[in-house]
């Protein structure tokens, strides 16, 4: 199988270990409006149960993916300090004529 088709999978059962493991939600207390189950309980759980699919669904990078992702960051960062360095060149000469 293809990698992605294997992540789907490990990513499903993961899903349905999620839905067996949680325990089903009690009834809110007779005080508890509905509304607060709608607007702050049900978000929050909704944002809990995506936070665990989404940390269970990252992979650590091989290698490859690590040093093509070090050679990206790298090379942004050496463009960033050229264009950084020749603004300032072309800054010193025009600030010295203007102030100058």
């Amino acid at each position: 199988r293809s990698r992605s088709a294997q992540q789907q999978q490990q990513q499903q059962q993961q899903e349905q270990q999620y839905k067996q493991a949680r325990p089903a939600a009690s009834s809110p207390p007779a005080a508890m409006s509905s509304s607060l189950q709608e607007n702050v309980i049900e978000p929050i759980q909704k944002f809990a149960r995506d936070s665990f699919l989404f940390v269970n669904k990252c992979t650590k990078p091989d290698k490859k993916e690590f040093l093509a992702v070090a050679r990206a960051t790298s090379a942004g960062f050496l463009i960033m300090g050229f264009i950084g360095f020749f603004v300032k060149l072309v800054h010193i000469p025009i600030n010295n004529i203007l102030l100058g």
